[in-house]
């Protein structure tokens, strides 16, 4: 997560140098739509081959993709240049598309149901701690050695990373190599429809955040903050304190109770960041936008494993992600471009997204009546 998380606040500067910042949304986008396509492949093999295979392969791709970024800056030809950047992007997305997949299902398969929530949660804390200390140190060597300083020190970590997942145990029983029939999904069971309430639930969530990623460095950098990664380390700060309670309180009053007090958080932080004209008030939304996601996260990832069907963990997982890329490319996506095209929607386009926590707030609600009716009746 380190990896993945401490280029994001330098990407736009980034574009800049090759007179591209108008291309802003594309940097998420992008890096969405190839983790999209990759969901279609990576629950399957999980399910299928194991889950130590999607981790090392995402894993490889984050490593190779900093190299890649280094290798853009050695083209003479801006227009080429760009064009090369944007297609390591889409391909970088293949990482999350990945390694997420394989590692909650691997958890999900070493600790027991009644303390999936936690374990979840936890799982959270140490990529949450990633993304707090990855955009600090991301901007502190974009900013005092360069841009390539950076990328380089995202595809050691991402070495690192291959190295110690290669210790870890496959959890999947007769695991197997990969086939190349593991990649046919013309043969279905690419996606699970079981976790249809929860992709549901994620989808505004997701636009949010995807508009969070996109627009907030240039406002936080309007505010005064010249290492623009640490207002993110605010944010996940936040995020680990809850998750470090949010997991066990979904095991104990359920994951859709748990939710609903996210999508109210959401909602208050992303309004509050429609008001932030001073840094008083940015830090306070980006503490209650972190204690949402804190929520949030944990919870969905633990709702997805429960309505899964048996051996189908990682499928469903992939299909519930596929939501969170959905979400976030077009929120990235729209809000770069209205923001491009005209700057002053800023706060705005916050306060669009506060309404993506009551769509979320609404959902649940709705769900928590229905199956409540459905208790009843039976």
């Amino acid at each position: 997560m380190a990896s993945f998380g401490m280029l994001l606040p330098e990407l736009p500067g980034y574009l800049e140098i090759y007179d591209a910042g108008h291309l802003i949304g594309w940097i998420v986008a992008l890096f969405t739509v190839g983790a999209f396509f990759s969901r279609f492949f990576s629950g399957r093999i999980a399910d299928r081959a194991g889950r130590k295979p999607v981790m090392l392969f995402g894993t490889a791709v984050t490593a190779l993709a900093g190299l890649a970024y280094i290798g853009v800056g050695w083209l003479d030809d801006a227009a080429f240049a760009v064009s090369a950047f944007m297609i390591i992007r889409l391909l970088h997305g293949l990482s999350t598309g990945f390694r997420p997949t394989g590692t909650s299902a691997l958890l999900t398969d070493l600790v027991p149901i009644q303390r999936r929530g936690e374990a979840l949660g936890y799982l959270g804390v140490a990529g949450n701690a990633g993304m707090a200390l990855g955009p600090s140190l991301g901007s502190w060597l974009a900013v005092d050695f360069g841009y390539d300083a950076m990328f380089a020190a995202s595809s050691l970590l991402g070495v690192a990373s291959y190295m110690m997942t290669r210790r870890l145990p496959e959890t999947l029983p007769n695991s197997r190599p990969v086939s190349w029939e593991d990649l046919n999904v013309f043969q279905g069971g690419t996606v699970e429809h079981a976790a249809w309430p929860a992709a549901m639930f994620l989808l505004p969530v997701a636009v949010a955040f995807g508009t969070f990623l996109t627009v907030t460095p240039d406002l936080v950098e309007g505010l005064g903050f010249v290492y623009k990664g640490s207002f993110n380390t605010i944010v996940v700060m936040a995020s680990i304190a809850m998750r470090l309670v949010a997991g066990k309180a979904s095991d104990k009053y359920g994951r859709p109770q748990l939710l609903l007090v996210g999508a109210v958080l959401l909602a208050l932080g992303m309004w509050l960041f429609s008001a932030a004209t001073s840094v008083p008030t940015l830090v306070a939304a980006g503490v209650v936008y972190g204690m949402s996601v804190g929520i949030n996260m944990p919870a969905i990832f633990a709702w997805t494993v429960d309505l899964a069907p048996a051996g189908k963990a990682a499928t469903a997982l992939g299909t519930m992600l596929m939501a969170l890329e959905v979400g976030i490319g077009v929120g990235a996506f729209a809000s770069g471009s209205l923001y491009a095209s005209n700057p002053s929607v800023l706060l705005t386009l916050y306060l669009g997204c506060a309404w993506c926590g009551v769509v979320g707030l609404g959902f649940m609600l709705w769900w928590i009546r229905v199956h409540k009716t459905e208790r009843d009746n039976c």
